[in-house]
Formats: C-alpha cells, sequence, structure tokens
C-alpha cells in the first residue's frame, strides 16, 4: 500500500475521489445523506468492497435493511460480499415482547442503551477498518430529542476515532425535523439528490457540502447509478486542462467556403452555425468532417436530433460514406438521447473521445437537442462555455449547429451563443426567380478576417458549391430580397 492509501481510504466510485480530492481521511467520521433511492447504499457498499480488495476488514452494519436485501442488492451490480461482514442489528426479542416492556421507563431508552451496545460488541469481535451505519435516521427516532441524538453520534464517533476506523454514516433524511447534528459533528459531509424532470428519467447529483481541512472539487456534479455501480461525472473545469498546441489553419476543402472564411479555419477554434430546419447545417459540418479525416485527424459527432441510418443516407448523397469512417476507426459517432443524458455525463463522453481517442474535430449537432438536457438556458450557457473552453484548450476545432425557429423572415435561436463561438455562419433560405434558395454568410470571426459578402450556396453530389456574391439583391437575409440587378450571381439549375 502506497503512503497516499495509506492516507487515503478511496471510495472505489468512479469519478467520486476526484470530486473528494483523492478520498475519505482514514480515521474520520463521514456523513452520507440523502433521500430514498438516491444511491446511498449502492456508494456504502463500493467503498466497502473496495477496501475488502485491498486487505482491509469491512463492517456493514444494517438497520434499515435484512441482510438478505443487501447481498441481493450487491449481486445485482454483480459483486460478492464474501469479503465483507454483514452484521443486521435488529431490536432484541425482549423488547419486542409486550410482558417484559418496563413501565418506569421508556422502551426508547432500553433500545438505544442496547443499540449502541451491539455496535460496540460486534466492532471489537471484527475490529474492522472500513464501517458503515445504515442509517442514522433509526438511532435518531430511538434518541427522541436533538440533545441526545447529538451525545450518541458523538460517542460513535469518539469510540471510532480512539480506533482509527474509517466510517460512513448514512441518512436517508426521512425524519420531519431537518436536524443538522451531524454535519457539526462529521468530518466530511457529501450530500445525494434526485431530480425528476417533467420528461425523460431521474438526474443524480451530489455535493460535498464540507470536508474539513480539504481543498475538493465544489459545485453539484452529475452520477449515475448503472449496473456495477455509480459513477460520478466530476464538474468541467476548463481551467485545468490547458494544453500547447499550433494553431493551424485548416482548409475545408471547398474554395469557395475558404475564400468565404478568410482561408480557412484555425485549429482550437469553435464554429456556430445558425439557420431554419433543413438548410444544411448538419451537411456543411460533414464538410469539415471529410477534411479533417483526410488531413488524418480523427473526428467525433454528437448527433442529438437525428437519426443515424438517416444521417448515414444524407451522407452518401454527398459522396461520403460515414458509416466506413467509424469502421476504419477514424470517425466516433454518438447519437445522443438527452432525455436521457446529464450534461456531466456528456461532457465526460467528449473528454474521453478527445483525451483517449484523439479526436481533433468534434461535431455536436445540434445545441437544441443539448438543450434538453438542462435545466434552464443559463444551466446551458454555463455548461457550454466551460466546454468550448476545455476543447479549445485541447486543440480540438469545435462545430456547433443551432437550428433556429422559423423559414423565413425574422427568425430567433432558443438560445443565444453566439458570443461564445469564434466564427458564427449565417444560413438562410430567400426566393428569388421563382425557386427557394440558400445564402450563407459569415457575421463574425474572432481570428482573422473574413469575407462580409452573401453568397448563395447548394449542397450536392460534388460536395458544397458557393456561388458569386449576391451584390445585384437587397434585403437576402430577411427572405425574401428585392431584384436591384439582373440577377446573373445566382447559381443555374445545373450549378450543383
Amino acid at each position: 500500500m502506497s503512503d497516499y492509501d495509506k492516507a487515503q481510504a478511496r471510495t472505489g466510485v468512479v469519478g467520486l475521489d476526484n470530486v473528494l480530492g483523492g478520498g475519505l481521511e482514514r480515521g474520520r467520521v463521514f456523513l452520507l445523506e440523502g433521500n430514498p433511492g438516491t444511491g446511498k447504499t449502492t456508494i456504502a457498499t463500493q467503498f466497502l468492497i473496495t477496501g475488502a480488495a485491498a486487505g482491509e476488514r469491512c463492517l456493514y452494519i444494517t438497520l434499515s435493511e435484512t441482510e438478505d436485501e443487501l447481498r441481493a442488492g450487491a449481486a445485482s451490480h454483480g459483486w460478492d460480499l464474501s469479503d465483507v461482514e454483514v452484521f443486521e442489528l435488529v431490536p432484541p426479542e425482549s423488547l419486542l415482547d409486550e410482558d417484559q416492556q418496563q413501565s418506569l421507563l421508556y422502551s426508547s431508552d432500553l433500545e438505544l442503551g442496547e443499540t449502541t451496545k451491539r455496535i460496540f460488541q460486534v466492532f471489537e469481535r471484527t475490529k474492522p477498518a472500513r464501517i458503515v451505519l445504515d442509517s442514522l435516521s433509526e438511532i435518531r427516532l430511538l434518541a427522541q430529542s436533538s440533545l441526545r441524538y447529538r451525545r450518541q453520534i458523538l460517542s460513535l464517533k469518539h469510540y471510532f476515532a480512539q480506533r482509527g476506523a474509517t466510517v460512513l454514516l448514512l441518512d436517508d433524511l426521512t425524519t420531519d425535523i431537518n436536524d443538522k447534528t451531524v454535519h457539526s459533528i462529521a468530518h466530511g459531509v457529501i450530500r445525494l439528490e434526485e431530480i425528476v424532470p417533467e420528461y425523460g428519467g431521474e438526474r443524480r447529483r451530489l455535493r460535498i457540502v464540507k470536508y474539513r481541512g480539504r481543498r475538493y472539487r465544489g459545485g453539484f456534479h452529475d452520477f449515475i447509478i448503472a449496473t456495477g455501480g455509480v459513477r460520478a461525472f466530476p464538474r468541467l473545469i476548463s481551467a485545468e486542462h490547458k494544453t500547447s498546441f499550433a494553431r493551424d489553419l485548416l482548409s475545408s476543402q471547398s474554395a469557395g467556403l475558404d475564400a468565404l472564411l478568410g482561408g480557412g479555419i484555425e485549429r482550437g477554434t469553435s464554429f456556430l452555425i445558425l439557420g431554419p430546419a433543413g438548410s444544411g447545417k448538419s451537411l456543411l459540418t460533414l464538410a469539415f468532417v471529410m477534411a479533417a479525416v483526410t488531413r488524418g485527424e480523427r473526428a467525433a459527432m454528437f448527433v442529438f436530433d437525428e437519426e443515424l441510418s438517416l444521417l448515414f443516407d444524407r451522407a452518401k448523397g454527398i459522396g461520403l460514406d460515414l458509416q466506413a469512417l467509424v469502421n476504419a476507426d477514424k470517425l466516433v459517432l454518438e447519437q445522443v438521447d438527452a432525455a436521457e443524458l446529464t450534461p456531466g455525463e456528456f461532457a465526460e463522453r467528449v473528454r474521453q473521445c478527445v483525451e483517449t481517442k484523439g479526436a481533433q474535430t468534434v461535431v455536436i449537432d445540434s445545441l437544441n437537442g443539448y438543450q434538453a438536457a438542462m435545466p434552464g438556458e443559463h444551466a446551458l450557457v454555463l455548461h457550454m462555455h466551460e466546454l468550448l473552453q476545455y476543447l479549445n484548450r485541447q486543440g480540438a476545432t469545435t462545430f456547433l449547429t443551432v437550428a433556429q425557429h422559423g423559414l423565413v423572415g425574422d427568425m430567433k435561436a432558443p438560445v443565444d451563443v453566439t458570443y461564445l463561438a469564434d466564427t458564427v455562419v449565417l444560413l438562410r433560405y430567400f426566393e428569388a426567380l421563382g425557386r427557394v434558395r440558400r445564402a450563407i454568410s459569415v457575421i463574425k470571426k474572432r481570428t482573422s478576417a473574413h469575407e462580409d459578402t452573401i453568397r448563395e450556396y447548394r449542397i450536392g453530389s460534388s460536395g458544397i458549391t458557393l456561388g458569386e456574391p449576391l451584390v445585384t439583391f437587397q434585403g437576402v437575409l430577411r427572405g425574401v430580397p428585392t431584384l436591384v440587378g439582373d440577377g446573373h450571381a445566382l447559381l443555374g439549375d445545373t450549378g450543383a
């Protein structure tokens, strides 16, 4: 065992030790609280299994579940509790016998004293290094008053501290009184919460309420309960992930698009495409994906809005075989169900693609779907700000799409993230000479100069085709332009 492991008791929960700044300090008492169903028992079991795997003696004292229930729950995750001592603490039969009830003393006085005595007895018998006490609600009910409850917890804390045990107390918060007694006594407090949205699966998150003498990762962190245990997703802090890279100018492999962009896109920047439904936002991002693969780089696409099989078919229409790129491990393509995914888990997926799989081009299509995973628009902007900053500092080029409401005229986006993006491209439908056409313009580019013109474009089997600047039209971005010339700049029927 390393010196670090001697000082820290690892929880065994993926991501949680990172949030805790290393793990639980040995020889201290910690509180894990949350409403029923938030994952307390699962985390506690992982904590003990991790200790048992390291050769430590571990004890699970249960006052709320039977031993059979506990072992069955562990088996559902594929765990074996044979190396963990499970002690089912039930009231003595004498205390349940009406003929032996005391008339001059409250039965709770006897039950509390007997409960504490039996806890000490099982500890002396097993001498564990890690203990889980599940749960405090029963002890609080036996104590009946805050004063007796506090004294009881203090006595347990001092008893375990003198013997160097690391203790995890579970509290299901089911009592009517919001008693914070243990908060002041415990060395650290971890709080689990569950949020049930109007649609979709429940969302769980955790927060470190306190941890004496330790710098931990503050704020809320998403987590999930899956087969195999709890997995936490530490909140992404972009400042912790700075790297050095050259800001090369990347081509889109379309001469017209590169000219519009002032030569191309700089590596490590973000590119936002705004436009109405069907205007070609997804297909435009595919042009940059193909350019990245041609350069010998790996790309990653996270698709929220479209069925992958349909995307594959549409990509073949412009001569791009996405399935072949996936099979050749040149493209990581994931379909995301926003109703089932938390923002923290999504950020972790993106990180894995960049850090583990080496993706240098990342596409998020679209932010409309991503917004569905957020509790509100304000949270979306904060999450996206950290994610884009992280990707930029990793040297990854990011492409985002936002579908605007409406088809022509004044349109609005469900969320404004234009200030976050380094480059913003606007797509529009417009009517001219009896046809519905598409126009493209660059309205923002931080890193270099760009064209301020508006061009017609088409996406066909030969890729992206851009026409000449629409200098003979006025009001293209409004959707119904006025012809002020002969319209010769429009793409003809064979323009694609």
